[in-house]
Parts: structure tokens; sequence; C-alpha cells
């Protein structure tokens, strides 16, 4: 929200009182607390108004500083609030004349005790950012409403990413962005997944724990200021150090939580009934009979939304005029070893039989006045399940259950941002604090359903909406895009923007959704969809089978899947690397060099996983432009190398995209490419990429439920590269990238190559 007019004026019937200067400090284990009024205080006379603002400095963990901004501190407190992790930690609190500080490992707030007002975030002696005159400050509008408002400096050179799946530039310097769930499709300033956290390449991040609307100004209102402002009379924001964006994303999600690791099936082919389009039984066998004919690996089937009877979403019932054996067409389904995804959403149409059921059981969200809520938007008369009813849970979660008795494995949670205001939750949450956390608990709800029944590693669902925390519970999708190519970049950009918000995994459909790609289109998204941590062909109103589009689809889906399949042991890796570590599997650019320039902005081009390079086409013709790092990188599918650091142009074929192996890489191809859950290790091949001497490299190479299978160390010794495996017995491999190799029989431990 802008508040100013120019540089010396506020906008008109806006009144703000701003921190003068530090009137007294407390002190206290870990907690310091900073009083501010906001007028000079110069006699006693002063001290007999208002306002003034109380700031409560404590760390959650190392390196991480919360500052609690309070007016008022008299209001109820009505959820929802974010769920914040907490370790052992001893912040260091000091106050002298000069100055009141507050330690956390490498990061210090600092507030200056004499002179105008003045707080500076500092790690490492230096200062990272500030807030001074007339940067924080309590902030009226004319219709009435109370505002708290921070905005810290933004140094010259910093970029500023993150704040959830943003479909626009990925660098937020000169954006004005409200988070707000909103079903806006990919194209506008609205997104599905909005988080209240920003990262820079300046040594921190910040995330505003208020899960309402939060408003931020990056250098959009003040060019020289990251603004965030919220409707209320507290305001909590943690300052995360890294130094490196790749440092704060890991200590951010340690706040907020990391996702769950995706069963390994889950990043195999999924292929979708489409959304309007007609289909049955004989249908969808057709489609599976299709893949299986052509030599298209499929991991995943997904009915979407008429399995049920039209008018009556949800009701959890497949529509017995299209599907009188459900059950049995799941075993047949399941026979073939494919999984099944079913889509659902968290609303009750009124002629679903649930209706009456959730209304009756007071599980369906009301009205002020006690109705039920109701609109005719997306099915008539539909109400939402109130999740912060346990009971209302526990009832949305049965009806799922039976569907995992009956031979389904996963769940489509679409939906959940079109959330109203004007209600009353079971719990007493404030619904404007609600309306971005619904989907949170929504996916929650399911996903535990998932686990429960499935096991800790075989839930996964394929989400649309989310906030800050909801990567707990993957995986998520890019929601509703069109099928242009200017819809496949930004569909890219808004996955880069979510990986840097701390999402893990991601995924778009394939094609785009509105409209049919011609072939040309579809084949390029290929690529882009077999090269993103899970894929799914899905569409609006047109089916999405290769053979659809032309022969050479099917070839450019075979040659990618079967690409992709082989990369499991070295994709896996990278998963349980988000599972632990918060860091995505798809990562832009400025994560793994933020230390290039060259790499700030891209956003047209990704590593997938720390070593592999992935520069999509954006165009039918297959010219490509895209940045190379420092070092010799090598295209994987032809050995060619690339020195950088330097701009490439090249024209790829439908069969070929820019994938560069990293200098120094070691990656893992397995000796299985029909499916996404075999045993990596038993003959798997160590492809080393421009080693340097004297640099060992460790390969950790996964089993399907995230334990280890084996471990190999690489190093090269002058002209001759070595590998030791440890852990296995199965045979391996070990090869140069267009060099030599040697092939190692089960059970050795150590294998030479010379070098070329």
């Amino acid at each position: 929200m802008k508040f100013s007019d120019g540089y010396w004026r506020l906008r008109e019937g806006v009144r703000a009182a701003y921190p003068q200067g530090v009137l007294d400090v407390e002190t206290g284990p870990g907690t310091l607390t900073v009083h501010a009024p906001t007028h000079p205080v110069r006699h006693r006379g002063d001290l007999l108004k208002g306002p003034a603002l109380t700031l409560t400095c404590t760390s959650p963990m190392p390196d991480v500083i919360a500052i609690r901004i309070t007016h008022f501190a008299g209001g109820v407190e009505r959820g929802p609030s974010f769920e914040i992790a907490r370790q052992e930690c001893a912040a260091e609190v000091s106050c002298d004349a000069e100055e009141a500080r507050l330690t956390s490992g490498a990061l210090s707030v600092r507030f200056a005790r004499t002179g105008p007002w003045r707080m500076d975030l500092e790690a490492a002696g230096r200062t990272l950012t500030s807030s001074g005159a007339k940067d924080m400050g309590i902030m009226e509008t004319p219709d009435g409403h109370h505002h708290l408002r921070e905005r810290l400096a933004l140094r010259v050179g910093t970029s500023v990413y993150g704040l959830g799946e943003r479909f626009g530039p990925l660098v937020r310097n000169g954006q004005a962005t409200d988070i707000w769930n909103a079903d806006g499709g990919t194209a506008t300033e609205q997104a599905y997944k909005n988080v209240p956290f920003f990262l820079t390449d300046a040594g921190y991040g910040v995330f505003v724990d208020h899960p309402g609307r939060v408003s931020f100004e990056v250098g959009s209102e003040a060019v020289s200021r990251i603004q965030f402002s919220a409707r209320d009379q507290e305001l909590t924001y943690y300052v995360i150090h890294g130094p490196t964006p790749k440092e704060i994303l890991r200590r951010y999600t340690a706040l907020t939580g990391r996702p769950a690791l995706p069963p390994a099936w889950s990043f195999g082919l999924w292929l979708s009934t489409s959304f309007t389009t007609s289909y049955d039984e004989e249908t969808v066998t057709g489609f599976v009979d299709g893949m299986a004919e052509r030599g298209l690996p499929l991991s995943v089937f997904h009915f979407d939304c008429f399995w049920m009877r039209e008018y009556q979403w949800c009701d959890f019932t497949w529509d017995p005029r299209v599907f009188p054996d459900p059950e049995g067409m799941l075993r047949r389904l399941r026979e073939r070893d494919l999984r099944i995804c079913v889509w659902i959403n968290p609303y009750i149409g009124q002629r679903s039989p649930l209706f009456a059921e959730g209304k009756a059981a007071g599980y369906l969200l009301k009205r002020p006045d006690g109705s039920v809520w109701q609109w005719d938007l997306w099915q008539p008369g539909m109400a939402l399940v109130d999740f912060t009813n346990p009971d209302a849970r526990a009832w949305y979660a049965a009806k799922l259950t039976a569907l995992l008795d009956m031979g389904v494995d996963c769940f489509k949670t679409d939906f959940g941002e079109r959330v109203p205001t004007d209600v009353v939750y079971a719990d007493g949450s404030d619904p404007e604090r609600m309306h971005n956390y619904y989907t949170h608990l929504y996916n929650r709800t399911v996903h535990e359903a998932l686990r429960e029944r499935r096991g800790e590693h075989e839930a996964v669902v394929f989400a649309r909406s989310a906030t800050a925390g909801g990567q707990r519970y993957p995986v998520h999708w890019g929601g509703d895009c069109e099928s242009t190519y200017e819809a496949m970049a930004e569909s890219l950009r808004g996955g880069l923007s979510l990986g840097l918000s701390g999402f893990g995994f991601w995924s778009h459909d394939i094609g785009g959704f509105e409209g049919t790609p011609d072939p040309a289109l579809f084949k390029r998204w290929i690529a882009f969809g077999l090269l993103s941590s899970h894929s799914r062909l899905h569409g609006s109103s047109s089916y999405r089978v290769p053979w659809h589009f032309d022969e050479e689809s099917v070839e450019v889906l075979r040659f990618f899947t079967r690409l992709k399949l082989r990369l499991m042991p070295y994709l896996y890796e990278a998963a349980r690397q988000a599972h632990t570590e918060g860091v995505p599997v798809m990562r832009a650019m400025v994560l793994e060099f933020p230390d290039d320039p060259g790499c700030a902005g891209l956003d047209r081009q990704y590593m997938l996983g720390g070593d592999l390079l992935v520069a999509l086409v954006f165009n039918d013709e297959g010219e490509v432009s895209y940045y190379v790092p420092e070092g010799v990188w090598t295209h994987v599918p032809s050995g060619r190398t690339v020195h950088g650091p330097r701009w490439v142009r090249e024209t790829h074929g439908f069969l070929s995209v820019p994938l560069l192996a990293r200098p120094g890489a070691v990656i893992p191809f397995g000796a299985a490419d029909d499916r996404p859950d075999a045993d990596w290790a038993d003959g798997i091949t160590l492809r080393v990429y421009e080693p340097a001497a004297g640099r060992p490299v460790t390969v950790r190479v996964p089993r399907p439920d995230g334990t280890t299978a084996a471990t190999f160390t690489v190093v090269r010794d002058g002209a001759e590269l070595r590998a030791e495996a440890a852990g296995t017995s199965a045979p391996w491999r070990l090869e140069v990238a267009g060099g030599p190799s040697a092939e190692a029989a089960a059970g050795t431990a150590v294998l030479t190559v010379p070098m070329p």
C-alpha cells in the first residue's frame, strides 16, 4: 500500500506517526525492548502524549532476529498464526549510553540511543539494511484503518526475490505486491501462492509474520526502500541472515517448515483426462494403451473434475453413469503399475449430499447471522468446509480415506483461493487473517490423511494454492496458464519465484491449460515439463496425449521422459536436499551463483539440482540465448563444451534443449529408463564433467524411500580418475564425459580410468 504523495507529502487523508528516537530500553535474557515516542521529547510536557511504539527483539534461532512492533497491546489475539519453529538460542543483549544491541549468531540489531531514530541490521562488520527517520510508522488511512509500516533500506545493486509464486519479472525491485491469494491465472499480478517472505542477494531475507494481507512496496513507493505494511496494532517480522541466498532459504525453511519428501513414483510422468473433455473408462484405457504401445513410460493417471457427477462437487462419489465399476477400473489400472490421482476441492455444491450432511453437523463456513455462506460461482450454491473445526477436518478426511481404500493414491487439491471475509469461523479466527491461511489447513488435512493411510514417504498432493509454511505439503503446480510461449515463460518465472520462497517442488501443465497448443509449442513445453521436479500432461478443453499433435511429439515425449527417468538418482538426491535443507529442486541461477552479477535477473533458465543448467526454448525456430557462468560447461547429450562466463546463442531441434553440466560435476545416471522408482544403485553410471585435480566429489545415491543405497567418492589424481564405492555390491560404471570409461563388476570397491 502506498501512503506517500511524492517525497515530501502524504496522500490526501493519510496521517502518520514515526518514532523520533529511543526513550528508554529494557533488557532481559535474550530480549531487548525499545520504547520509542513518535514526537520529540524536549521536556516533561512531551511525556504526556502519544502515540508511542514498542519494539521487542528476540531470536528464535541463530542468525534470525524477530522484531515486534506494537502500538496498542490490548487487542484480542485471534488466529490463525503461522507455525514458527524455535531452536535453542542464546542471543546476547548489550546496552550503554550510545546504543542498544541484540546479537544472534553473526546477526545484530542495533538501536542508536542518541540522536534521531535509527535501527541497523548488521552482520560480519557491515550494515545489511536499516530503518531510519520516517521509515517505521503508524499510518492511518482516510477509511479510518490503522496500519503499521516498516521500510528497510534497499542498498545500491541489491536484488529482491520471493513473495510467493509471482509471474512477472523474477527480481521484485520496482514492484508493488499484495499478499492476498486469488484465482487469477498466471498472466496478472494476482497469485495463487502468496508468501510474505523475501530474500535478497545482499545477505539477508525478511519474513513478515502476518497471515493476512501484507502490502509490499519493493523500491516502488520509495525507490531506495523495501516497504511492508499490514492493518494491525502489532506486526512481527524476522530478519534472516545468510549470508548467501541459499543459506537464507535454509534458515527460513527451518523457521516455517521444510517440504515432506514426495514418493519417487511421483517424479514420473502424469497423464490427465484434462478438465472439460469427455471421458470414461474406455477413453482412459485407450490413453494408457496408447502410451504403452508407443513406449512412453507412464507413472500416474489423473482423473479431473468430472469423475464426479456435475453440480455435486464435491461428493467424492464416482459418477455411476460413466463409471459403473470404479473399484474394478482402479484395480485394472493399478495392475498396469499405475498410480491414481483424483481431483478435489474444498467446496461443497448445494446438490451434493454432503451439503446437507455438513450443514446439519456445523461443518460448513457460516455468515455472522448463522446461515451457511454460499454463492453460485464455480458450483451452484456452493459452501466451504470450515477447516478450523477439527470435526469438519476429520469428516472431510474420512471421505478421502474411503477413496484411498478404493485404490486412489493421491489428490489434486485444486482451488482454496476464493475465501470470503464476511464469515465466522468455528474457532473464532479472524476472517482477514484466515483468507490466505485457509488453503494451508486444506492442504494439511489432505496431506495428513494420505500420510496416515499410505505412510510417511507415500503422501503427495498436487496443490494450486498456498501460503507461508505450505511448502511442507508438496507438490504445487502453477495453475491456469494459456497455451502460448509467453505463458510458458511466465510459468517458469512463477516456479522460480516460488522456489525462492521456500517451496521445494513445483510443476505446471505441459502445453498450457487454456486453449490447445500447436505442435511446436507442445514439443518445446515437453522439454520444460520433463526437466521440472514434477511432470504432468494436462489441459482444459483438449486432451494432451502426444499423438493428437503429431508423431514427432511422441518421439519428443519419449526422449525427455526416458532422460528424466535415467536422471532419477540425481533428481531424488536433489529432492532429499529440498526435504532436509529447504533448497528447491528447480533453482534460480542466483541461488547457485550469488556472486555472479550476470545471474541476478535470469528468469529463462535455471539450475535443476546443483549441477545441471537448463535453458528453455521459447519459439518455434529453436533459437535460444542463455548465460553460462565461469568455467567449462558440458552439453549433457552431445558432450560439446562451452566456456564461461559468456552469453551463448544456439539453435535447437525439438529433441534438444540446452542442458549443461557444471564444471566438476559427477552426475549419476540410472540404468532404468522405464520407471521412476527403480533400484538406482544397480548398474548406475557416474559421468564426470571437467574434474578439477585433487577435489573429491561425493555422490550419494538414494533409495526410493530416501535412505542411502550407495556412496561414491570421485577424485582426479593427475592423469587418472579414481572412484571409490561404499555400501553397494551392485555393478556400476565410471566414465569421463566424452572420454574413456570402465565397468565395475558387482562388489568392486575402487575403479580408475585414464583422463583423456
